[in-house]
């Protein structure tokens, strides 16, 4: 096997293997110990002053010894931190093909719009009249949001995706309570292929929940929705195009099952990346969605945060929206912020999500996105998104097993483990092999109603030429596993700052605290 520049090697080994160094660094690959085992108690990098008498405030509980931080140097910890942050994975040193996360580039004219004065530094207490700009920039939003989704209302204020979901939920809970039926309309429907977080949402504020099947092609058969709804239907929570990255094509008939049931259609956002300028959840019969603003529009995910999930609102439930809310008079821009207010332009406010407006720097990067890609480059993103998906899919399916067969999928491509069979070699093994070449794995053992899922979603960031690399790194691992080389993937990974590890028990037990080794003794002479 040759590598990417020709020269032979052995696959799960490296090149520098075999000459180990003093310090145990392997050139710019520098292994860095934690501050405890580098820094001392009695030093540190700063000096202050001893301060003068004073008075605490803190009731009792301030230190009563010693913080316990070792000192470093400013360069010292200047060093620590910048290589801590080489170890990380980012978009930004390489391809993230989560399924389900959309992990697409953010592009640097946004983050430049967003520290711009008067979006960089206000703040949620600043008076009306000195916010006009940044509450523009929220009606703003708020319009094409709701143009890019043929929905009638929109609530900016939730902080991310599941926070959305609660958002449209309580407003379906609002028009339920509105029109009496809160005792008898209080199940919903979800399908066995959604996120988690749709089930926990809705249990979260007392709904039952009756799980949907998913028909053998992995989406969801408008009969069985039909003979499941009922008087006592409150909701379905959907996901299109689906989590198995397949568009639901009977939505239009699900919707209207619901509908007939008197119930309410809620559309998990997560994967509007991939239907963005293409098609409008508000005409296929959606009531409620929430849009991860952190995902479709470019935001920062995951460690680069926080999230934005603002939720958009049918004309059946446009009313219940929550407050605050911006509005456009004559004198400029108003933020309406509590239901009372709300109730004199006739809105029903089921309430408030947060203490303040929500997240200002994600509504400035996700408009900028907007602005700057146009209509067409929306349209387009999404178009690139499915190409690229599907791209993989074609450059893979010779060896990775698909579960619903060699179907065009959307943004993202799921395989199953069928190919793993009797190789003694796992999801999860192949996941961390991953790790080795270079790259973070994909989205694994999601859905559930795949065993052993990979879904791969390698948005419309990606080149073509960075997807080839891609996928001859993962067909070199098939490779590997056709011809048994099951030490490379068992042990995996083996170059990563970090080794295979328990994650159950580190999820379950973490140590969230440095306790010193015990020291050794002198053998006694």
């Amino acid at each position: 096997m040759l590598n990417r520049q020709g020269r032979p090697t052995t696959p799960g080994t490296s090149v520098t293997a075999a000459h180990l160094t003093f310090t145990g660094n392997k050139a710019l690959a520098q292994i860095e110990p934690l501050i405890f085992e580098t820094g001392r108690l009695d030093v540190t990098g700063v000096d202050y002053a001893a301060p003068k008498p004073f008075k605490s405030r803190l009731g009792g509980l301030e230190r009563k010894s010693e913080i316990g931080l070792p000192g470093l140097s400013e360069p010292e910890a200047m060093r620590h931190y910048v290589r801590l942050s080489q170890k990380n994975y980012g978009i930004d040193t390489g391809l993230f093909p989560l399924g389900s996360c959309t992990m697409k580039h953010n592009p640097r004219l946004n983050e430049k719009i967003a520290r711009m004065a008067g979006f960089g530094d206000v703040h949620p207490l600043q008076p009306v009249s000195t916010v006009q700009g940044a509450l523009e920039v929220m009606h703003t939003l708020s319009h094409w949001l709701m143009e890019l989704t043929g929905m009638d209302a929109v609530a900016l204020s939730p902080k991310a995706g599941a926070h959305g979901e609660l958002c449209g939920m309580m407003a379906i809970k609002a028009a339920i309570a509105a029109k009496g039926e809160s005792a008898t309309r209080n199940v919903v429907l979800v399908p066995d292929s959604a996120h988690g977080t749709n089930p926990a949402t809705a249990a979260l504020i007392h709904f039952a929940v009756k799980a949907v099947p998913v028909r053998d092609d992995g989406t969801v058969d408008p009969k069985v929705v039909a003979e499941l709804a009922g008087p006592d239907t409150a909701a379905i929570m959907l996901t299109n195009p689906n989590t198995c990255g397949l568009f639901e094509r009977d939505v239009v008939a699900i919707a209207d099952a619901i509908h007939a049931a008197g119930g309410y259609f809620y559309a998990d956002g997560a994967n509007f990346n991939a239907i963005v300028g293409k098609t409008r959840p508000g005409d296929l019969g959606v009531d409620a969605m929430h849009i991860n603003l952190h995902k479709t529009f470019s935001t920062p995910h995951g460690g680069g945060g926080p999230g934005a999930g603002p939720v958009v609102l049918s004309e059946r439930l446009a009313p219940f929206a929550p407050v605050p809310f911006v509005r456009h008079t004559d004198e400029g821009f108003e933020l309406v912020e509590d239901t009372d207010q709300a109730a004199q332009h006739g809105a029903h406010a089921f309430g408030r999500m947060t203490a303040f407006h929500g997240q200002m720097g994600m509504y400035v990067r996700a408009l900028a996105y907007m602005l700057s890609h146009g209509a067409d480059g929306l349209r387009q993103a999404s178009e690139d998104a499915v190409l690229n998906a599907n791209y993989i899919r074609e450059g893979l399916a010779d060896l990775m097993s698909l579960p619903f067969g060699n179907r065009p999928c959307m943004h993202e491509v799921l395989f199953d483990d069928a190919w793993l069979k009797d190789t003694g070699i796992t999801t999860l093994d192949f996941a961390k092999a991953m790790i080795d070449e270079g790259y973070h794995p994909m989205t694994v053992y999601f859905p559930l109603v795949v065993h052993g899922a990979m879904l791969i979603e390698p948005t419309e960031s990606e080149s073509r030429a960075s997807l080839d690399l891609f996928i001859a790194t993962l067909r070199d691992l098939a490779f590997s596993v056709q011809r048994g080389e099951t030490e490379r993937f068992t042990g995996a990974p083996y170059h990563a700052p970090v080794k295979r590890m328990d994650e159950t028990r580190a999820a379950r037990s973490p140590v969230l605290k440095y306790t010193p080794p015990e020291p050794i003794l002198d053998a006694a002479e």
